[in-house]
C-alpha cells in the first residue's frame, strides 16, 4: 500500500488501516524502527499508570490548561 506525503509532510492513511489500529481523531501513533524500515503502532494510555491519581483531584479544581502544562518542566520519566 502506498501513501502520498504532502508538501507539509503530512500523510493520510486509509480508513480501514486506522480502523484496524483502533485509532480515532486525536489519538497518537508511534513509528518504531525495525530491520525492514518502520512499524506503525497505536499509542495508548496505560490506565494503570493513572491509578495513583484517583481521588487526588477535587471536582472544584480549576479547568486544566494544556498549554500551561506543556510549558512547565516535568520529570522526563513521565514522558510517553
Amino acid at each position: 500500500m502506498l501513501i502520498t506525503i504532502t508538501s507539509k509532510r503530512q500523510a493520510t492513511f486509509p480508513a480501514h488501516v486506522l480502523d484496524a489500529l483502533g485509532v480515532k481523531p486525536g489519538d497518537r501513533v508511534e513509528l518504531l524502527p525495525s530491520a525492514e524500515g518502520f512499524v506503525l503502532r497505536a499509542k495508548r494510555v496505560d490506565a494503570s499508570r493513572l491509578a495513583p491519581l484517583r481521588g487526588k483531584l477535587s471536582r472544584a479544581a480549576p479547568a486544566f490548561d494544556i498549554h500551561v502544562f506543556r510549558a512547565q518542566a516535568h520529570d522526563p520519566s513521565l514522558r510517553d
